[in-house]
């Protein structure tokens, strides 16, 4: 009972495609299909867009932070 079979598997296939039907599967498949590709593409150009910083002996900065309150009376 815990694993799935090939039958379960088919089964629930039939029923989202007759849910779904074909045409609208389709959509969203090529819908997620150019999301990813420009996904990707958006990586790859960030990527070539994004300066190189040079790090020359660092300094460090301390510093505190404090948050303001507001009292709504």
């Amino acid at each position: 009972m815990g694993s799935m079979s090939i039958w379960h598997w088919l089964i629930v296939l039939v029923v989202v495609l007759l849910v779904f039907g074909t045409k609208k599967l389709r959509n969203v498949g090529e819908d997620l299909g150019g999301a990813v590709k420009g996904f990707k593409e958006g990586m790859k150009s960030s990527e070539d867009a994004a300066p190189q910083v040079e790090q020359k002996g660092g300094q460090t900065i301390e510093g505190e932070v404090k948050s303001k309150t507001h009292s709504n009376t």
